[in-house]
């Protein structure tokens, strides 16, 4: 009786001491939810990490809402804004893992390393006296190591071959540009070529360089590659349309239950408002990508080649928490200029369905076959000058349709890639053919045209491939993966020898989706 009325009397003050801090009306939500998290912090019978309850309520909160609705604690935010933001702090190299070893795949132009001398190939084996090689080290706990404080000092142990003794260098950390547009060259004579890979903060300045650089090259036309962009800052991508679009015609639209209609318009400023466009697009193109795409659609100011787009028409409003969390919360639909809004179906709190959407694509043949999709006729719009039919309601629909070639994906080279086992032998080979080949190939275009992956390669990945007990089903599949293997190989030499620019030229020669663009642009 005395234990009952204790705890009587802890609940009746727990009550009271929330009330008193909340000061809200017996029947408030928010009264409940926080006398709750107080009860179970005070009186549990196990001591609770209360900052792990609050965040799993919040994200508790946000899972009974649309897919997009997220929370993200401080650790998370900073990895996700670094590509947004466009920097981060850190030594300034590319690098890949080979033998549980940093090996320097490209210094970052003008950045700290390369500025004391640390080249391509060379080997970090310390970090500040701290051995990183051959220990077994995490890539994200490397990363830790290498990245800091902008001016913050950090000494390199080096391997460099035919360099007996290790090299030591001490970089000084500064900020390191973190580029959305992956690459920009011209395809063919007078059609330039632009991927981007995301919209950060950066991006429009990128875009607006390498547009510059490609009209000075001659450039009459504009391929935008925006395959597997996921999206990013509305306001990068209105301001992208923006370069194509004459003065006032509507880019997007947003409007939501609180949140009243707010229109985007071009300024009629533009840097490419005349030449043909092409935007290429795929099942993972998505959100600020599909704003830009869209546009181009429904103005009829260019044409959309590839496969039906991710469909998110949602609009997240991030909201800061003191301890630098953040709740991003969708606040608001977009609609394209002929009032499409092309968010996918989803139902609230069945976030797995909708995840799977691209798989079920996949397995529905839409893929593969553009008669597998279907749209409703009250998803049926028209595109503003010329009267196209376009559709809403899950993505956009492309004008010129582009299977997946899925001969070329074979069981095979699905698992060579999973396994790391084409990588792998590719950093093997350019680390110990690197100044042959930038002697035999001093120009990119040399290499594009003449350069033929070894045999002895290919040997390496298949021997490699067999000591982990992965083999071909039969010859048929090993002809089969040949040719893209080959293809790959090629292309991931060109970035480790230049850049990505030269890795897409390669990869792009065999891409179904660029010829056809390059087929539309010359119709």
């Amino acid at each position: 009786m005395k234990i009952a009325t204790v705890a009587v009397s802890l609940i009746a003050a727990v009550s009271t001491q929330a009330q008193m801090r909340i000061n809200m009306s017996e029947d408030s939500p928010m009264r409940k939810l926080q006398i709750a998290e107080f009860a179970t912090t005070n009186l549990y019978v196990d001591s609770v990490d209360e900052q792990k309850l609050v965040e799993d309520a919040i994200r508790g909160m946000l899972e009974k809402l649309d897919p997009h609705s997220t929370y993200s604690d401080a650790k998370e935010v900073k990895q996700m804004n670094e590509p947004l933001n466009g920097n981060f702090e850190g030594i300034g190299v590319q690098f890949n893992m080979i033998d549980d070893t940093l090996m320097v795949i490209q210094p970052v132009t003008n950045g700290p390393s390369e500025r004391v001398g640390i080249l391509a190939g060379d080997r970090i084996v310390s970090v500040n006296d701290t051995a990183i090689a051959g220990v077994k080290m995490s890539k994200e706990e490397i990363m830790r190591r290498l990245r800091g404080p902008k001016d913050t000092k950090v000494v390199l142990g080096v391997v460099r071959s035919g360099i007996k003794d290790r090299l030591t260098f001490t970089v000084i950390r500064d900020k390191i540009p973190v580029h959305s547009v992956d690459a920009a060259y011209i395809i063919r004579p007078g059609i330039g070529y632009i991927r981007i890979g995301n919209f950060g903060a950066t991006t429009h300045h990128e875009f607006c360089d390498a547009l510059q650089n490609l009209y000075l090259q001659g450039a009459e036309s504009l391929i935008l590659d925006l395959q597997e962009n996921g999206g990013g800052y509305l306001q990068a991508a209105v301001n992208i349309a923006n370069e194509m679009l004459a003065k006032d015609e509507l880019i997007v639209y947003t409007e939501g239950r609180r949140v009243p209609r707010q229109e985007y318009r071009a300024q009629g400023n533009g840097s490419f408002m005349d030449g043909k466009v092409v935007v290429l697009v795929d099942e993972y193109t998505a959100s600020a990508a599909e704003i830009v795409t869209g546009a181009i659609q429904d103005q009829d100011r260019g044409y959309v080649v590839g496969r039906r787009t991710f469909g998110k028409g949602l609009v997240q409003r991030p909201i800061d928490l003191p301890d630098g969390s953040m709740i991003r919360l969708t606040i608001a639909h977009y609609y394209t200029p002929s009032g499409r809004c092309i968010q996918k179906p989803y139902e609230k709190g069945k976030q797995k369905d909708y995840q799977m959407d691209v798989y079920n694509r996949w397995k529905n043949g839409e893929l593969t076959n553009q008669d597998s999709i279907h749209f409703a006729d009250s998803l049926k719009f028209q595109t503003l000058h010329r009267g196209r039919t376009v559709y809403g309601g899950g993505g956009i629909m492309p004008d010129y349709f582009v299977p997946l070639d899925t001969t070329r994906y074979t069981p095979l080279h699905r698992q060579l890639a999973a396994k790391g086992i084409i990588i792998q032998q590719n950093l093997r080979y350019v680390d110990n053919h690197r100044k042959q080949l930038k002697k035999q190939y001093p120009a990119f275009d040399k290499f594009k045209k003449h350069f033929e992956v070894p045999q002895k390669l290919v040997d390496d990945i298949l021997a490699e491939a067999k000591k982990q007990k992965l083999e071909p089903k039969d010859d048929a599949e090993l002809q089969r993966t040949l040719p893209y293997l080959k293809l790959q190989l090629k292309a991931l030499i060109a970035r480790d020898l230049w850049d990505m620019s030269e890795y897409f030229s390669v990869f792009n020669e065999e891409s179904d989706i660029v010829k056809k663009a390059l087929e539309v642009i010359r119709k």
